[in-house]
């Protein structure tokens, strides 16, 4: 099967089995998906079923959470050849991940960690993308996590560390935009010098999503529709980084698909502004 051309700019949705039906009976309702990686890699069965069906109608990006690419324990080789697997029979746009850690000494502890922002730890991931796009034959997207503390061996701040890990090991970015402005907050540093400091050429998705108040620190969840402070940030995201694929992420409390579209609609609206 041959995959759709990527259209750009473009606006797009995380896939969710909710909305499996009303986008296979609303075909070009959103310009593209992003599927869950791990939610597809045993062979067969129903969510297989559904992206087969549902990538020949909508350009497809594959988003993993399990690679762990700032870890210690070595690279899962059967992970990366299911991966590697997945992408020669979807054919997506591209492939992302975390910049983070999964677990340590086999247990994965089901979270996305942050790593010490360390000329050691550069070249320890660094080193993992390289063999990472080795093994999928592409250059992978790494995405920025956000984040509850801070390590007391920093030696750089996050931007520059994203952005020299990008460098080295010449691969792409997948800018959260929500999780800068959680990290932003949690952190007390400017979300504009973060978004100032990211080479514009790196840069190939945008998420926008929700998080939780919760008074002194916010936490990435996910589940509730993007915030003005983010629709804000995003605002200066678009202007930066201009014509790069934008997509709303909810992971629970899922909408309707059409609160969704209707979401997804502020984010076109903005990028109209912008170049009216």
């Amino acid at each position: 099967m041959n995959a759709p051309k990527t259209p750009s700019p473009a606006f797009g949705l995380g896939l969710r089995p909710d909305h499996y039906q009303d986008l296979l009976t609303t075909p070009g309702c959103v310009d593209w998906l992003e599927a869950l990686t791990d939610n597809y890699l045993l062979p067969g069965g129903k969510p297989l079923h559904f992206l087969d069906r549902l990538r020949i109608e909508y350009p497809m990006a594959l988003h993993g959470v399990a690679m762990s690419l700032g870890g210690t324990d070595p690279l899962d080789a059967t992970y990366l050849k299911s991966l590697r697997a997945l992408v020669d029979r979807v054919e997506p746009m591209w492939v992302s991940d975390h910049l983070c850690w999964t677990g340590v000494d086999g247990v994965n502890l089901h979270d996305l960690l942050p790593l010490p922002y360390t000329e050691a730890v550069i070249t320890h991931v660094a080193d993992r993308i390289a063999r990472v796009q080795d093994t999928i034959g592409q250059r992978l997207l790494i995405e920025n996590v956000s984040s509850y503390l801070s390590y007391n061996i920093d030696e750089m701040p996050e931007w520059d560390f994203l952005t020299e890990i990008a460098r080295r090991a010449d691969c792409l970015l997948l800018l959260d935009v929500n999780n800068i402005y959680v990290s932003s907050v949690n952190h007390g540093f400017d979300p504009q010098t973060y978004l100032a400091a990211i080479p514009v050429e790196r840069v190939r998705q945008i998420h926008l999503a929700g998080h939780a108040n919760r008074g002194q620190y916010l936490i990435d969840t996910h589940d509730a529709p993007v915030p003005p402070a983010v629709w804000d940030l995003y605002r200066t995201a678009a202007k930066r980084f201009p014509g790069v694929a934008t997509m709303i992420e909810r992971d629970d409390n899922i909408p309707p698909l059409s609160t969704l579209l209707a979401e997804l609609d502020i984010a076109r609206a903005i990028t109209t502004e912008l170049v009216a």
